[in-house]
């Protein structure tokens, strides 16, 4: 049976069509997507059967019963509402919760514990974006929908490598540009989605608001109506200077800009993550409110949201300085409403403890019991090792997640399983603020339950029950809604009441609909709400480098990896792509050679990771992915190496600018083990991937006697029956070793006293061989065929091409993506590696230096 849900990873919302058993597949009939899906929606029917499930209850280490477990909770909460009253207890939850389990996290703290202390990890991504809104038009809404990125005649996308973050979208990008729009691309880096771009600006980091402000004083000049109050902070301001960018490139971008009243601003996590994204954010409005596009059918500002149901989360209220359904603590007869609405005389009085400020005062022994939900603060946070002591810090510390891996719930005294994705039933809204139904399509495995079920039953054993007494995710959507409808003294967009007399059947069938539905049967579109100008002043990122921290870190995201890897990094393709951490950094800045290790060192602590060579960084800038935790490579944290300042008016964390070092990683060896198990092995530094047809690779450094390692690694493959053939060259450093039984490769060992090591492609496509030929044999030990092409990395995930027949295809006449695409299948699945082989066919076309 095929059900219609909706994939669980970006805010772009995709529907999606699951059939247990078959490959998951676009919803041809979703509005955000028409069937098309990225490299991680399609491979997502690979990662329903994982491996490290958790699927019961666990206190203090021991397996308990749901009894056990709900009542540790209820005397934790307890406890610490003793101890510390209302402000020492605390929820942590996540975008990947459905509305319905955050409607009932939100209700739980803030009406019946008492505390705003719920955030979500929605701080780490959309709180600038949310805060922008909430000034400029009084209430956190996105205008535009996403039928705007075909309508428009000018395409801005400000802080978003939209290519690999949001590839489906990016795909739509991408068919309007070639029926003759014009795209813009504002990033330091020069990203995949920069390729095919009309105009890339390289600007400084952190000076997006001086940018902005430029143009609001061109828009001025060429005769839109600007507020002085708004133009004075662009007075004086030297905007070359501050952005790092020509005065011709900001004047072509300037003119564009005003010339074309159908622009859209695209923006997301670049703009957001700032100590001043709020501004960013206002400053984006203020230009959109003086050009006149706001609200135009191609116009506006638009900010595309990283999780599948940031919003949702928004929209209940489970962010700590908002209230339920857009009420507001400081509107007349809001809180009120909501107290009575409730019933819950306890309702928290005031806005609660942000993320970093939360785990702070966890730090400071101010919380004595927290719930993390379906999210990783040990690896997401930034100041990540000092995230980690905070939480060993609470005495009741409780996880609700579906894994059992993560590094969070490592430190957990109370562990409660969850679904995941497929499993559970609910809601999710999407950036163009469109309600889809997430629909359950598999059994709950072990003693699995849904987060709201998991509410309800602490609630119970508090007393509360009554007030969490659904029977199904239907009434909680339909409490939800009906409160959407509550205290109007104000006018407020967000209104979904007229959807709160739902029947069981009509929400099991809802199809996708976007807010606002104030009365049955309407639909909401693009909105045009009055905006207010927001005067936003350039700020320079607080922490500058300089002296021992010279560099400025940025962090991002990969094209195939979701969050910190705990359903993507279990799937061999989608690892295929970058298989290991890794600082990009420009080669005149390198301190060390293209593929060796480096250590990158903040204030707050350090990583290492593999360096790239990058000539697409900016001088003085590094770049690394946030995804690495350490159950895939121990000491690769990036955020332990990230600063933890934030933006004062949103809170939200400075994820992109952060004063770092980077120096050689000091080591003796570097190697690798292949086997067909992951092994437990212990190095300064390694790294774990699973491959095709249930392979390991182990990437692996360390300081200790490279002849003593090999024996060691040799013996962790605990292969006694195998044959070994072995190269040992002690004077050199060099060691190399393959166990055979029966003609079936079992293992590889190689180490070398550097990152020269051979390409792990051919080697490890061995391990699928039934018996190896004797010309594999001979050549075994040297890691790559006798003759035949090189083995080279995966470009293409969906058809498993790589870069070598890629670059073969450029060599034998294709010219175009299009053409790559007829000889080799490459980019004609998701399309998310397009921009990179548009990039390898412009290398080829480069002329040979005279």
């Amino acid at each position: 049976m095929t059900t219609r849900t909706t994939c669980p990873y970006c805010g772009v919302g995709c529907g999606v069509l699951a059939t247990p058993g078959a490959p998951v597949k676009g919803d041809t009939a979703h509005p955000a997507n028409r069937g098309r899906l990225c490299s991680k929606g399609t491979a997502l029917g690979e990662t329903l059967n994982h491996p490290n499930r958790l699927l019961f209850p666990e206190v203090d280490g021991k397996r308990a019963s749901w009894d056990a477990a709900l009542d540790a909770m209820a005397e934790g909460f307890r406890t610490a509402l003793n101890e510390h009253g209302p402000d020492g207890v605390a929820l942590y939850v996540s975008g990947q919760l459905l509305t319905e389990d955050y409607y009932a996290a939100n209700k739980f703290a803030k009406g019946f514990l008492g505390t705003a202390n719920i955030d979500s990890n929605s701080r780490l991504c959309m709180a600038s974006a949310v805060a922008g809104h909430r000034r400029a038009f009084g209430e956190d809404l996105v205008p535009g929908i996403y039928d705007d990125l075909e309508q428009a005649d000018l395409l801005v996308l400000l802080g978003s490598n939209t290519a690999w973050c949001h590839p489906v979208l990016f795909q739509r990008i991408q068919a309007a540009r070639a029926a003759g729009k014009r795209i813009v691309v504002i990033d330091p880096r020069r990203t995949a989605t920069c390729e095919g771009a009309d105009l890339h600006l390289a600007l400084r980091p952190g000076s997006d608001v001086a940018l902005y402000l430029g143009l609001l004083a061109h828009l001025h000049s060429a005769g839109f109506p600007v507020p002085e109050a708004a133009l004075e902070p662009a007075r004086g301001l030297d905007v070359p200077a501050l952005t790092g960018l020509s005065a011709q490139a900001l004047a072509t971008f300037y003119a564009w800009f005003a010339a074309t009243p159908r622009t859209v601003t695209l923006f997301s996590q670049g703009a957001n993550q700032s100590s001043a994204g709020a501004d960013k954010a206002n400053a984006i409005i203020n230009a959109h409110v003086a050009h006149g596009s706001l609200g135009l059918p191609g116009g506006g500002p638009f900010s595309v949201t990283g999780q599948p149901n940031a919003m949702g989360g928004r929209e209940v209220g489970a962010l700590a300085n908002m209230l339920a359904g857009h009420l507001e603590w400081d509107r007349p007869g809001e809180f009120e409403a909501l107290r009575d609405y409730w019933q819950a005389p306890r309702l928290a009085p005031r806005a609660g403890l942000k993320a970093v400020d939360l785990f702070n005062a966890a730090a400071e022994g101010r919380i004595g019991a927290l719930w993390v939900m379906a999210t990783n603060p040990a690896v997401s946070m930034p100041a990540g090792d000092t995230v980690r002591q905070a939480l060993k810090c609470v005495p009741m510390l409780a996880v609700s997640d579906c894994v059992a891996d993560s590094d969070t719930l490592a430190l957990a005294r109370i562990r409660l399983p969850a679904l995941g994705w497929g499993e559970k039933d609910g809601t999710v809204t999407n950036s163009e603020r469109v309600m889809s139904r997430q629909r359950r399509f598999l059994p709950a495995p072990g003693e699995a339950r849904q987060d709201w079920w998991i509410v309800s039953q602490v609630a119970a054993r508090l007393g509360w029950g009554r007030h969490f007494a659904w029977k199904n995710p239907a009434a909680i959507f339909r409490e939800h809604a009906a409160l959407t409808g509550l205290a109007r003294p104000a006018n407020r967009v967000f209104d979904i009441s007229g959807l709160a007399d739902l029947t069981d059947a009509e929400y099991d069938a809802m199809e996708p609909t976007r807010w606002p539905v104030a009365r049955r049967g309407e639909l909401g579109g693009r909105l045009a709400p009055a905006a207010r100008f927001v005067p936003t002043a350039f700020r320079a990122p607080v922490n500058a480098p300089g002296g021992d921290l010279p560099f400025i870190l940025n962090t991002g995201r990969l094209r195939d990896q979701w969050h910190t890897m705990t359903r993507t990094g279990q799937v061999p393709r989608l690892m295929a792509h970058v298989p290991e951490p890794f600082l990009a950094m420009h080669p005149a800045d390198a301190v060390a050679p293209d593929g060796a290790l480096v250590r990158v060192e903040g204030s707050h602590g350090q990583a290492v990771l593999r360096l790239r060579h990058d000539a697409g960084q900016r001088q003085g800038e590094v770049f690394a992915p946030m995804h690495w935790t350490e159950a895939f490579a121990q000491g690769a944290r990036i955020n332990s190496a990230v600063n933890p300042a934030v933006d004062p008016v949103s809170g939200q964390p400075e994820l992109k600018h952060s004063p770092v070092a980077v120096e050689p990683f000091p080591i003796r060896w570097q190697g690798f083990v292949l086997a067909r198990r992951q092994l437990s092995l212990h190095a300064a530094w390694q790294a774990v991937v699973p491959l095709e047809g249930g392979v390991w690779r182990h990437e692996l450094a360390g300081g200790d006697a490279p002849a003593q390692r090999f024996a060691a690694l040799r013996d962790a493959c605990a292969l006694p029956d195998a044959a070994w053939v072995v190269l040992e060259d002690a004077a050199g450093g060099h060691f190399r070793a393959a166990a055979l039984k029966d003609g079936r490769l079992l293992a590889v060992v190689f180490i070398a006293p550097d990152h020269l090591l051979p390409p792990r492609e051919w080697l490890a496509g061995l391990f699928a061989e039934t018996a190896i030929g004797s010309a594999a044999r001979r050549t075994i030990l040297a890691g790559a065929p006798a003759s035949g092409p090189a083995p080279s990395p995966t470009i293409c995930v969906c058809n498993g091409v790589s870069r070598a027949t890629i670059e073969a295809a450029i060599e034998g006449g294709c010219c175009s993506v299009a053409a790559v695409g007829e000889t080799t299948h490459a980019g004609t699945g998701c399309g998310s590696c397009r921009p990179e082989i548009a990039s390898l066919i412009a290398v080829a076309r480069q002329p040979e230096p005279a």
